[in-house]
């Protein structure tokens, strides 16, 4: 027998919070897991902002790490070695982008503790959420509206991935995008007030994305231009603050000096 987890702690801090919604507050059971969820996410606003500006960091260095995986993609070692390098002296976290989720995963499991104690002991007060989840402690695959909930948390997952994968590759986004279709097989056995606080979380990162997209600008992605053989001489400074102009090519240069000849056509004799 485990008399102890090191969920224990937040486990027992959410059991407080839930019961404070409830009986001081006055919400239903519920709707204060939707209070609660909402209050979590508050918590972790600072890691979203962090998350945020990380991503607008890699997307405005982004030609620059694919020309560092261009130049050493035969080179798997030492990409990696000059990728953490870039990293390092442009200030870039890629793992913030995972934070926030990966802060919510405690959470998440001590909820699933506390309404699996719910089930073995339930509360005071009713358990249905809007007249349709007649009870937020049995599974998912109980009742119609556990199927309905799983569709919504589908839908909100795909939609929130949307908005928090702009970084990633193709590839990565497609499978973000689906491995929610998957997770439903494993979440029919779980509370359905699991799937309401994660469908509200959800929800509350589509929100946040919307929010985001309006208030902060897209950070513009600089390119270096191309040279071509037409370019002009790039202009350089001396020491005395004279501007110089670069020497151009050798070949281009007698090129320029030598007139160029223009063939006449021969008239024809009558």
């Amino acid at each position: 027998m485990i008399l102890f987890s090191p969920l224990s702690p937040i486990e027992h801090l959410l059991r407080h919070v839930l019961d404070w919604l409830h009986g001081t507050v006055g919400l239903p059971w519920a709707w204060s897991i939707v209070a609660l969820t909402v209050l979590v996410r508050i918590c972790l606003v600072p890691l979203t902002v962090k998350q945020i500006h990380s991503m607008q960091s890699m997307q405005r260095h982004m030609p620059e790490m694919k020309a560092i995986q261009q130049k050493y993609k035969t080179d798997k070692k030492r990409q990696q070695e000059e990728l953490m390098k870039f990293y390092r002296e442009n200030k870039i976290n890629p793992a913030s982008s995972c934070l926030p989720l990966l802060a919510q995963i405690p959470v998440f499991f001590a909820l699933y503790f506390v309404l699996r104690q719910f089930s073995k002991h339930p509360p005071s007060g009713s358990l249905s959420w809007l007249h349709i989840v007649p009870n937020i402690a049995a599974h998912a695959n109980a009742h119609w509206s556990g199927y309905l909930l799983l569709v919504i948390y589908a839908a909100s997952q795909i939609a929130s991935t949307y908005f928090m994968s702009a970084t990633m590759d193709k590839m990565q986004r497609r499978l973000m995008m689906v491995l929610p279709v998957f997770f439903i097989t494993f979440l029919l056995r779980f509370p359905m007030g699991l799937v309401v606080y994660w469908v509200t979380t959800n929800l509350w990162t589509v929100g946040q994305g919307l929010v985001t997209r309006q208030m902060v600008p897209r950070t513009p992605v600089v390119q270096q231009p191309k040279r071509s053989s037409r370019t002009p001489p790039k202009e350089e400074e001396s020491e005395d603050g004279a501007r110089e102009t670069a020497p151009a090519p050798a070949g281009s240069a007698a090129r320029g000096s030598q007139p160029r000849r223009v063939k006449r056509k021969k008239r024809a004799r009558r």
